[in-house]
């Protein structure tokens, strides 16, 4: 699983000219769902979005999470963060899942960080969307959930 991160002044969703996503300071979340990915990717990579202390404490240190912030979170697909576009002209997305695994894998991350207790919002999954954002740095990070082996993963509370 794939998440690339952005902090956020401000972003929004739109699908078909309507706003159906809004937040103010926070992370704009696009993520990506690899084809080999699982229950446990979503996990391990919710906490580990949740747990970046990617915003300013008091003296201008990136000390504080999302959450210490006082931010929100949006979430938003993006299938071809597994584009492969090293050879030819047009990117393969052969490493990106499937749409139904892709979906049930978003909506358990999502729902991860909903338990933060944070507000989080989407956009709609399949959809096609515009999204706008004012990024605040820019702080822009790629995360990606790593197995230590094929099937194990480090969850650190």
């Amino acid at each position: 699983m794939r998440a690339l991160l952005q902090r956020v002044l401000r972003a929004n969703v739109r699908v078909d000219d309507q706003v159906t996503a809004n937040i103010g300071a926070g992370l704009l979340v696009f993520l990506g769902v690899h084809r080999d990915d699982s229950d446990r990717d979503a996990e391990w990579l919710a906490r580990k979005v949740l747990q970046l202390r990617i915003f300013q404490d008091d003296i201008g240190q990136m000390n504080r999470n999302v959450k210490d912030a006082g931010g929100s979170i949006l979430v938003v697909s993006q299938f071809t963060l597994y584009g492969e576009a090293r050879k030819g002209n047009r990117p393969s997305f052969s490493e990106a899942a499937e749409p139904t695994q892709a979906e049930e894998l978003y909506q358990l991350f999502t729902h991860y960080c909903r338990d933060s207790g944070l507000p989080v919002q989407t956009g709609k999954f399949r959809a096609h969307m515009q999204v706008e954002l004012v990024n605040d740095g820019p702080v822009t990070l790629l995360c990606d959930s790593i197995p230590t082996s094929k099937n194990a993963f480090v969850v650190k509370n």
